[in-house]
């Protein structure tokens, strides 16, 4: 947290550079206000890159769309029903939204938009004190109606009007506070805490596409723990993501088994930092992310007891896979990330066998095609996987890992494991055994892909004498 001062001569600086000053300049001359608001003040105060520019304004989209057409690059009115106006200059996107006074019916998933006409009305209407920040322009004049640089220096998450009103208006706001702990590492307040506890079913209220958008936000997060601790703690979890808190199975002595909840969010933490690793200045990998929190999820459906009461969780991979398509589909996620995270979740166990008798050429061709597209996502999770305390068995896991993907390497540089087909294509084998195009070439071709995984590549000669062997011992 920067002193006043310093937040001040940081915000004077971006207010005196395009587009800040040249916006300001333009309300000014039409007669309207202007302020940057929200984010990029929070964000001056916090010595935080300033990423987004959003201002609030008490011009009405028309006019704002006459202000800024003139001198924008870019401009677009498709958030104009909630009077935001979108416009880019030079590059940078703003955003610039007339003041609101929202209503909620207690019903509806959307508020019933209504145009305020004073920057603190616009404030005290915001989610919490910290984003309740304005700087006027150009005068420079700061806006803080509800102490939130206050806030700001105690690094604490306070609604600006009561909790309950707040959460209630927008039940969305709940989950917003459990993202900002971890994105801002700020504490909720005790009044907002009771309240998200006392309203959490609220959240059935909001539409699964904009609950999906607030967990992504989360776990793009440098260190998500504190938020996803928050979501359970509250019982959000329970409604949103059953699966999570699910995890904290119990845990005695005669028992003697991981606490799961832990390790999911271990592995998860761990699988940030080896992403970071090898992909530094890369974009969160949202796909290894949910991988990694939810890899463990068929664990509470399949734990048996045997003798001793020793603990398994035989094909918790499997039953794991199927329990995250179904929750990534009932939060809206897209087909793409639902495949690969559940991929990634049923593949997750199949390295330990490596460790215990090391693996045939076959059995790493194999791996790798099983993987496809998600190999180096895999191999992440796997390293991340490991979070036993025993120092040799852990060492011994990541010394089979290193070999596996030395291995996988030398294969791939040997015999283009990205794209592993069989020796001979469709048309080769209809053109060696005389045959029409039928079910016939999709079995030879599958029997082909076989030994191309068993023995790596083959001659041409040699793929069409093992063609037709196995067309002597399978034709009808």
């Amino acid at each position: 947290m920067q002193n006043v001062q310093s937040a001040m001569e940081r915000l004077r600086g971006l207010a005196t550079a395009s587009p800040v000053a040249e916006l300001a300049a333009a309300f000014e001359a039409a007669g309207f206000e202007l302020a940057l608001v929200g984010g990029p003040v929070r964000d001056a105060f916090l010595g935080r890159e300033v990423t987004d520019l959003d201002f609030t304004t008490d011009a009405r989209p028309d006019d704002i769309l006459r202000i800024v057409a003139p001198i924008a690059d870019a401009h677009w009115d498709i958030g104009r029903e909630f009077g935001t106006i979108g416009a880019r200059f030079s590059g940078e996107t703003v955003e610039i939204t007339t003041y609101r006074a929202d209503s909620y019916d207690g019903t509806s998933r959307k508020p019933v938009v209504a145009f305020g006409d004073t920057i603190e009305g616009d404030l005290h209407r915001r989610d919490f004190t910290v984003n309740a920040l304005a700087l006027q322009l150009p005068a420079l004049t700061l806006v803080d109606p509800s102490d939130g640089t206050k806030d700001l220096m105690e690094a604490t998450l306070r609604t600006p009007i009561e909790a309950a009103v707040s959460f209630g208006d927008d039940p969305l706001r709940m989950l917003r506070a459990v993202r900002f702990t971890s994105q801002l590492g700020f504490q909720l307040d005790i009044d907002s805490f009771d309240a998200i506890v006392e309203l959490r079913r609220r959240i059935l209220d909001i539409s699964a596409e904009r609950v999906r958008d607030e967990l992504v936000k989360l776990l793009k997060t440098d260190t998500p723990r504190a938020g996803l601790e928050l979501f359970v703690e509250t019982g959000l979890a329970e409604l949103v993501l059953p699966e999570l808190p699910a995890l904290q199975l119990e845990r005695d002595d005669a028992h003697r088994h991981k606490d799961v909840y832990e390790h999911s969010i271990t592995v998860l933490e761990q699988a940030i930092a080896l992403e970071r690793e090898r992909n530094p200045g890369a974009d969160a990998d949202i796909v290894l992310r949910l991988a990694a929190l939810l890899h463990d999820i068929g664990k509470p459906k399949t734990r048996r007891f045997g003798e001793n009461r020793k603990v398994t969780f035989y094909n918790h991979d499997v039953v794991g896979a199927k329990l995250a398509r179904k929750r990534l589909t009932s939060l809206r996620f897209d087909n793409d990330t639902m495949k690969s995270v559940s991929r990634l979740v049923e593949l997750h166990m199949r390295v330990f066998n490596y460790e215990g008798a090391g693996w045939t050429d076959s059995a790493v061709r194999r791996f790798a095609r099983d993987a496809g597209p998600e190999l180096q996502r895999l191999l992440i999770l796997i390293r991340a996987d490991i979070t036993t305390r025993n120092q040799r068995k852990s060492d011994r896991l990541l010394f089979a890992i290193d070999d596996l993907e030395r291995r996988i390497l030398e294969l791939q540089e040997k015999e283009e494991l990205d794209s592993v087909r069989p020796s001979l294509d469709g048309e080769q084998i209809m053109a060696i055994l005389e045959i029409a195009p039928g079910p016939l070439v999709g079995k030879a071709y599958k029997h082909l892909l076989e030994v191309r995984l068993d023995e790596g590549p083959l001659e041409h000669d040699d793929a069409k004498q093992r063609l037709l062997e196995w067309w002597e011992a399978n034709r009808p």
